[in-house]
């Protein structure tokens, strides 16, 4: 059976390992090219030597026509705005060749906004293909991936707070306003370079909040459910939908926390129940919502996920409460940041996009 030809860009940083630590396993990959910035011309096993004896290959430099040449699809591990100027330049050379960046420059369909978080603007190269560009999670647009040329993948937070709370806003049951995500992630999450905060003597023993007013992951989170809460796209706020219901805007206030850990999210999302909703109805909607969701696992109450259940696995678990006294549901929602909220996922579109088994390679 032929294999499916895969290039890493950013192959060094930490979603960048995780690729391969994933692909290395997977039946169908044949890794073709490694590039990075820092490593030029060393093996990867020089670099991370668990991958001795599994993988034997040199880091190049950055080639786009050697790697469209060669490459059947790439996956781009860079940081954000970095993406915004490579991925343009392989999908037009591209010969049937396909891209999943797991940066952020894709990932707002408002170019605006993205320049207002992120500090860059789009070029007019990159705003053809940001029109194209799919949204990867896979749980909400399955079908669309199965289409795309260009996916960005989804960020670590957005994907366990979206997760978490699609069953509950796309069928109206919570309130939209007044919606609180309470996260905290493991310190792979900041990247590989160094940063004082990250040091071991610094966040060891600790627990800190961080950037708690303008995480650059909020537009995302707020673009995503406020397509959930409105399915009718295009309508303006204050029109009604195809339920009689008024469209609005979603906006989430969300505090971002640094654990002391190296791997793993756990996001408490706060939301206001609109119905008296018992138990067994919500497992059920969200059994429902997630039954052809293959990496979603539902825990019913009393039990609750934590993020050792989750850790090196592509698995969203999602627990809730019902706490009547306040008509709050809160939602908890717990992914490996690195597996599911980067290179899992990642690897997940991939097997949508070439028509393989959705799990393949990751279980």
């Amino acid at each position: 059976m032929e294999k499916i030809k895969v290039s890493i860009i950013g192959a060094t940083g930490y979603s960048g390992k995780e690729l391969i630590r994933i692909l290395l396993k997977h039946p169908r990959i044949k890794l073709m090219h490694l590039v990075s910035a820092s490593y030029v011309g060393q093996n990867i096993c020089e670099v991370y030597p668990e991958f001795t004896n599994q993988l034997d290959k040199k880091l190049i430099e950055l080639d786009i026509e050697k790697i469209v040449r060669d490459s059947d699809v790439v996956f781009t591990a860079l940081p954000h705005n970095i993406s915004l100027d490579i991925v343009p330049e392989l999908l037009i050379n591209k010969n049937q060749m396909k891209v999943i960046d797991l940066s952020a420059d894709f990932r707002l369909k408002d170019s605006d906004n993205y320049t207002k978080w992120y500090k860059k603007e789009h070029s007019e190269k990159s705003r053809v293909f940001l029109k194209e560009a799919v949204y990867g999670l896979p749980e909400l647009y399955k079908e669309d991936i199965k289409k795309a040329t260009l996916v960005a993948n989804p960020g670590c937070y957005p994907t366990s707070a979206i997760l978490g709370m699609a069953p509950l806003l796309a069928r109206r049951l919570v309130e939209a306003d007044n919606i609180i995500i309470d996260a905290k992630s493991g310190t792979s999450g900041a990247g590989r370079k160094l940063s004082l905060g990250l040091h071991f003597s610094e966040c060891n023993e600790s627990f800190k909040a961080y950037k708690t007013t303008m995480h650059n992951h909020i537009p995302e989170i707020e673009q995503e459910l406020s397509l959930l809460y409105n399915p009718d796209s295009g309508k303006d706020e204050g029109e009604k939908n195809k339920y009689g219901k008024k469209n609005k805007e979603i906006i989430v206030s969300f505090t971002p926390h640094l654990l002391p850990l190296s791997r793993g999210i756990l996001s408490t999302c706060y939301l206001n129940l609109i119905e008296d909703c018992n138990e067994q109805d919500i497992v059920t909607l969200y059994q429902n919502f997630y039954q052809d969701a293959p990496f979603v696992r539902i825990f019913e109450p009393p039990n609750l996920p934590e993020i050792r259940f989750a850790q090196l696995t592509n698995y969203c678990d999602i627990g809730f409460t019902i706490d009547k006294r306040v008509g709050k549901i809160k939602v908890i929602s717990v992914i490996d940041n690195l597996t599911k909220g980067a290179s899992g996922q990642a690897v997940q579109n991939m097997n949508i996009m070439f028509n393989l088994p959705e799990t393949m390679g990751l279980l």
